[in-house]
């Protein structure tokens, strides 16, 4: 639903659709649908499942033992016990003399693959180790980053070993979220982005080799809620490889357009309620702030809203926003140089990305008692005689005035309006209680990869409860977040002589003043900003991440029984 004072505004139906829709060049391929295959998301063939047999009663290609490294420092290798001692046993101690005759010693990362005959219905039994037991005071997240990893493991090596069938063996007792996180991983693990080779891997290897793909993999001696982990692993798997595959995805194929129709498969496979904003309807609600920057682009911009609505009592409502840009050409301060990365500007709507993988998790997951909207204001930021220029002066939604002294600093200038969409969904005229959290994802800003490096995200908030709630959710699924200073001594940088702000304020501390910047655009609830510039993408494996989902889901499940709230005193 359209908040408080809109409720006259309907969304249009989406531009042009898969077959119709304008492209940004003329360049693209004829015999292919850009749009069309934009909205393939790769994904892993393999079918999970929490299996009913023994390790030693197992076969198939490939059988993974997961082990401990010995507490004892001076232990030479790896002590083979319980159900490892009768699988060795059934291999006529062929593990016995692999972790001796190697030391194998079980660190974490280590892994030893053998061949065997066929005489023992397994064709190869792998060891791979864990590292040591972590301490009974250990954090959960120890465990669940460690399955995290050996699930990452078992995915490469159902690859390297060529094995359509697999089974892991447990190491002592594991949780229901070390399975998720480990399933997370493989699921992510086995997909293949072959989107835009012209000629795919797939299709040059002889047919024999096409069917060596895993299509299935057996957890054995499992906690006993092992396939409620899978299935859940699984969703938010496939959320993520999501959000990986629209930022791996080119501009001309990732347009505005192709965020609206991806917000409308969602939509339709979970579900979810789909509002879809064209230019028009913007403009109505005076989001000059947000069109100032789409308005040199080719491509329409496309102003997207998901609603979850759970079953049963809403215990709490929360709007999760990513920044859209599909492509961020700097505008008139135009990328240029050594270093503008101006090449991979496709991932800056990697906080949309985020938000449509949540997305997908939670309408598959469907927790309760948390209302969550996704906002996704896409657009793109380029160079044409209609482009914003430096020195005009914006007028963002709520009626401040908006002095652009940087055209790249585009970003918070879409988020404004987003942000103010947001808090109206709540509260006031609307009927409805206030907005308990709102959170927006962002490659904002350079200057947050410097301080931060390329894993941690930066976090800046208007609430400790929220942040800590944001902390917490990202610490249980691995994820790396680092609160920022919200510094209000920063604050005046931002003062314009014309105009009630301007966008960017000086160099030194540029991700605080961004995060300064949106903040004026949150009047009342709780809010956060996630600036996700460093751990979008990873330069050394030259991919998306899909970082985010993992985090924003595991926040609104959790949010219903946390003390962060909306509700002022007076509310109450």
């Amino acid at each position: 639903a359209a908040p408080a004072g809109v409720s006259r505004v309907h969304a249009s139906r989406l531009r042009g659709g898969i077959h119709t829709a304008t492209m940004s060049t003329a360049a693209a391929p004829t015999t292919r649908d850009l749009l069309a295959t934009a909205l393939v998301t790769p994904k892993a063939e393999v079918q999970v499942k929490a299996g009913s047999t023994a390790a030693s009663a197992w076969s198939g290609d490939l059988l993974i033992a997961l082990v401990h490294q010995p507490a004892d420092e001076d232990a030479v290798h790896v002590i083979l016990d319980g159900e490892l001692a009768a699988l060795d046993k059934k291999l006529d101690g062929t593990l016995s003399a692999v972790v001796s005759d190697l030391e194998f010693k079980g660190k974490a990362g280590d892994s030893r693959v053998v061949t065997l005959p066929p005489t023992y219905g397994v064709k190869k039994v792998a060891l791979v180790g864990l590292g040591k037991v972590p301490e009974a005071d250990a954090p959960a997240s120890a465990a669940t980053g460690s399955a995290a990893k050996w699930g990452a493991t078992v995915a490469s090596m159902a690859k390297s070993e060529k094995a359509t069938t697999a089974a892991v063996a447990f190491a002592g007792d594991a949780s229901a979220d070390e399975v998720q996180a480990a399933v997370e991983s493989i699921v992510t693990g086995l997909a293949a982005d072959e989107r835009f080779k012209a000629q795919h891997e797939a299709a040059q290897k002889t047919a024999d080799e096409r069917k060596l793909k895993l299509t299935s993999l057996e957890l054995l001696g499992g906690p006993a809620d092992t396939a409620a982990a899978i299935s859940k692993g699984t969703a938010i798997g496939e959320g993520v490889l999501l959000t990986k595959s629209l930022v791996a995805a080119p501009a001309n194929y990732v347009t505005p357009t192709a965020l609206a129709e991806t917000a409308k498969a969602i939509s339709k496979e979970h579900g979810l309620e789909l509002t879809v904003l064209e230019q028009e309807e913007c403009e109505k609600l005076g989001m000059g702030s947000y069109l100032g920057v789409s308005q040199g682009a080719v491509e329409p911009p496309k102003f997207i809203h998901l609603s979850y609505v759970p079953e049963g009592e809403v215990k709490k409502r929360i709007a999760f926003i990513g920044k859209g840009l599909t492509f961020d050409s700097g505008g008139y301060n135009i990328k240029a140089g050594a270093g503008s990365m101006i090449e991979m500007m496709k991932f800056d709507m990697g906080g949309s990305g985020a938000v449509l993988g949540a997305a997908k998790a939670v309408g598959a997951l469907k927790p309760e008692g948390v209302e969550v909207h996704f906002i996704v204001a896409a657009c793109e930021n380029m160079v044409s005689e209609k482009a914003m220029r430096p020195g005009d002066i914006l007028t963002a939604s709520n009626d401040m005035t908006i002095e652009v002294l940087n055209t790249d600093a585009e970003g918070r200038l879409t988020l404004a309006d987003a942000l103010i969409y947001a808090e109206k969904l709540g509260g006031g005229e609307t009927g409805k209680a206030p907005m308990d959290a709102i959170v927006d994802v962002a490659t904002l800003t350079g200057a947050c990869i410097i301080a931060l490096g390329d894993k941690y995200a930066g976090l800046w908030s208007s609430s400790d409860a929220l942040s800590e709630g944001l902390e917490a959710a990202a610490k249980k699924t691995g994820e790396l977040v680092w609160r920022m200073p919200l510094a209000s001594e920063y604050a005046d940088e931002l003062k314009s002589p014309i105009a009630d702000l301007k966008n960017v304020g000086g160099r030194a501390g540029s991700s605080i003043t961004a995060a300064l910047f949106l903040k004026e655009f949150v009047k009342k609830a709780p809010w956060a900003h996630i600036d996700i510039a460093g751990p979008v993408w990873d330069v050394k494996a030259g991919g998306a991440t899909g970082y985010g989902v993992r985090m924003l889901y595991r926040f609104a499940e959790d949010m219903p029984s946390s003390d962060i709230s909306g509700a002022s005193k007076d509310d109450a």
